[in-house]
């Protein structure tokens, strides 16, 4: 499956924990003020990748702990993104995702959304605030933004954030 991409890190270790292979998608409606990618934002932009060249990359590197989608917005690409996600955690990795949304827009939206929710383990949701803006928070931006466990939150029909955060 095609997607656009702003690029990969194929070594993050500051997009969840551990060493982590992260996709940055391209595109974001969001357009947060102070984003760290705001070159990400062009929908237009960015370059074509697949998703199996992708998930090739995650199966060729035995060192990675884990897989993060990340921006851009990965819910504006869902069904490339969900398949990252799937392909991940079939090689035993777990999947974090960052997004501009928040879990229970994500609940109400479109199909393809709980495509991606049902493969990821951990979301990173709310849009980042400059105001809320903090160097001390984990694997977040802006105070206003939330760490969930989302296996126990679609069980739960709610929010429930990943302790520890």
């Amino acid at each position: 499956m095609k997607l656009r991409i702003a690029g990969i890190a194929d070594d993050s270790i500051v997009d969840g924990p551990g060493l982590r292979l992260t996709v940055f998608v391209q595109g974001c409606p969001h357009r947060c003020p102070g984003c760290h990618n705001p070159q990400s934002h062009d929908f237009s932009a960015g370059t074509p990748a697949d998703t199996e060249e992708i998930l090739a990359r995650i199966r060729d590197n035995f060192l990675l702990d884990g897989v993060t989608l990340s921006g851009g917005e990965p819910f504006a690409q869902a069904e490339a993104c969900a398949e990252i996600a799937r392909g991940a955690r079939a090689a035993g990795l777990n999947v974090w995702c960052y997004t501009g949304y928040w879990f229970e827009d994500l609940l109400e939206g479109a199909a393809e959304w709980r495509g991606l929710l049902e493969a990821i383990d951990v979301l990173v949701d709310g849009p980042f605030v400059l105001g809320q803006r903090s160097l001390d928070l984990r694997f977040r931006g802006s105070s206003n933004q939330r760490v969930l466990d989302v296996p126990a939150s679609l069980r739960e029909g709610r929010a429930v954030a990943l302790e520890g955060y």
